[in-house]
């Protein structure tokens, strides 16, 4: 028998037993998880595990706690902080894989004329002065929307989200290159380093004197002050840069193919 014949009967065979494990595999999992519903308390019932002692702890002294008056901000930036911390780095993972996967190699001469044509600012008056004002109150809100954030639903991955959208705006706008000036793979690596770092030392400290009944130096504030919440308005500062950061990034990778 001729190898390429023997060749592409082992190909079909390993194609075959590929896609009949993939099904059982699928199958598997739908079993699993159509069992695990099955097996959920019902909905409504008082003894839920929904109404143990936790929220209602969360809900009843989470103000007295952590001196913040949004509930929510109060219990992922204080009480669950290392979840919270733990999402900020799958972030920055994220941007790193992407990286990875989407960054051309080469000298910018062997890009499309497609893409060269997408980093030149673009010659659109209206487009650039619409987006100058919007691009100004997008940043001015997502601002507020950190800073308040322990005050009002909002927070970091929010306000994160509203700033990064208005860089892209701006991108979009005037080109890369203009965009490069105030945002490239430097100031990106230097910014989520320290706001990463600051996080997990912050909530080090916090949980060092927690576990060691130490007294904190930072206090909580008065609640419904904007200076408030102790550690929870810096924290939501560095999420937010970090997801602000991470969503231009994405942009920028999928747009061009390269971050310098």
């Amino acid at each position: 028998m001729p190898a390429g014949n023997h060749t592409a009967r082992e190909r079909k065979a390993f194609r075959y037993f590929y896609n009949t494990l993939s099904v059982i595999v699928c199958l598997s999992l739908t079993g699993i998880l159509l069992f695990t519903t099955a097996c959920l308390p019902p909905f409504g019932d008082p003894a839920n595990p929904t109404n143990n002692e936790v929220p209602r702890k969360y809900i009843e002294e989470g103000v007295q706690d952590t001196g913040a008056v949004n509930i929510v901000a109060g219990m992922i930036l204080d009480y669950r902080a290392f979840d919270t911390f733990g999402e900020t780095c799958v972030l920055f993972v994220a941007v790193c894989a992407i990286l990875v996967l989407l960054r051309r190699d080469g000298p910018p001469d062997s890009f499309d004329t497609l893409l060269k044509e997408m980093e030149e600012p673009r010659q659109n008056v209206i487009l650039q002065a619409t987006s100058f004002l919007l691009v100004a109150m997008m940043m001015v809100f997502g601002c507020y929307v950190i800073l308040n954030g322990h005050l009002s639903p909002g927070g970091g991955f929010s306000g994160g989200a509203i700033l990064g959208s208005a860089l892209i705006l701006f991108a979009s706008a005037y080109g890369m290159e203009r965009a490069r000036s105030f945002m490239n793979f430097k100031i990106y690596r230097h910014a989520v380093s320290a706001c990463l770092i600051f996080y997990a030392l912050a909530k080090g400290y916090s949980i060092y004197t927690g576990a060691n009944h130490i007294t904190s130096v930072i206090p909580l504030g008065e609640p419904g002050n904007l200076l408030s919440g102790g550690l929870i308005m810096p924290l939501n500062i560095a999420v937010g840069l970090v997801v602000a950061c991470t969503v231009y990034v994405i942009y920028i990778l999928f747009t061009t193919g390269e971050f310098e």
